[in-house]
């Protein structure tokens, strides 16, 4: 069996994708990005590139059999002037900075069309690792009331109408109050702005109140960004005072759900996958 290629930048989704995929069988070749990737790559095969080293991130693909490949992963946008641009790039870079100026999923795709141009399938995490998409249902010991599902409905009509917009992924609402979007700073830095908000316009974690919610931008390739959570999501909902999560089951993905399930119910937080449809209106 071919191994599955990896190009990984932060954050652990990269590894759960790995490990994920290396329990079905499949052999697994990760090419971690200099800066980005973590060090837990090394329990597997690997090797390290940096941004700009398009040939030699090729070369190292065929090198290991990988035909498909997967991109996932946080990956910080670097000044253009620290690249160390090979040839390849060099010759790339033109469309890469025009697509960059259209916004994060038009930079994806353009990143996928080297790939793809080069002879590689790009697949998506849902079909090489489908055990790590998030299911329809409450996954928490703690349930939602139904205020908490006025504001997931809230939130699911403003989360997207910001990713029509390819703005973010995530919301923040509470009592019909959107509290925070998600812009470029990612879910975990819109999390941290909430406590500093009027206390009588949220919760805390003393008095729980809000949801966050996130959900599959409508313009998104679903093979390369899809809305993550885990651990760390359900601690930092909990800091900021909100008392569950929301998001879109079969289009989201889920980090170690047996560990997310024991943090949320420790932290007193729901943790619940709503339907792609349930909020069509």
């Amino acid at each position: 069996m071919e191994s599955l290629g990896i190009l990984a930048g932060g954050g652990d989704l990269p590894l759960a994708v790995a490990q994920s995929v290396a329990r079905s069988g499949r052999p697994v070749f990760i090419l971690g990005l200099r800066g980005s990737a973590e060090d837990g790559i090394h329990d597997f095969p690997h090797d390290w590139v940096v941004l700009g080293e398009t040939r030699k991130a090729l070369e190292l693909l065929r090198q290991h059999g990988c035909k498909d490949v997967i991109l996932c992963g946080r990956v910080t946008r670097p000044r253009f002037s620290d690249l160390r641009l090979d040839t390849k790039s060099a010759l790339v870079l033109p469309n890469i900075l025009m697509a960059a100026r259209k916004g994060d999923d038009a930079l994806l795709r353009a990143v996928v069309d080297i790939f793809e141009r080069e002879g590689f399938r790009i697949v998506g995490i849902a079909e090489a690792a489908p055990g790590l998409l998030v299911r329809e249902g409450v996954y928490s010991d703690i349930a939602p009331s139904a205020a908490d599902l006025e504001d997931v409905a809230t939130g699911v009509k403003v989360v997207r109408r910001l990713g029509a917009l390819d703005v973010g992924q995530a919301v923040a609402v509470c009592g019909g109050l959107v509290l925070a979007v998600e812009a470029a700073e990612g879910t975990d830095a819109m999390l941290e702005r909430i406590p500093a908000l009027a206390d009588n316009i949220r919760g805390t974690p003393a008095a729980p109140r809000g949801v966050l919610v996130k959900a599959l931008k409508p313009v998104q390739d679903r093979k390369t960004d899809l809305p993550v959570i885990g651990v760390d999501t359900v601690r930092n909902v909990s800091v900021a005072g909100l008392r569950g999560i929301a998001i879109e089951a079969g289009n989201a993905l889920m980090i170690d759900e047996a560990a997310m399930k024991e943090a949320a119910n420790a932290a007193g937080v729901f943790v619940m996958g709503f339907s792609p449809t349930a909020y069509d209106s």
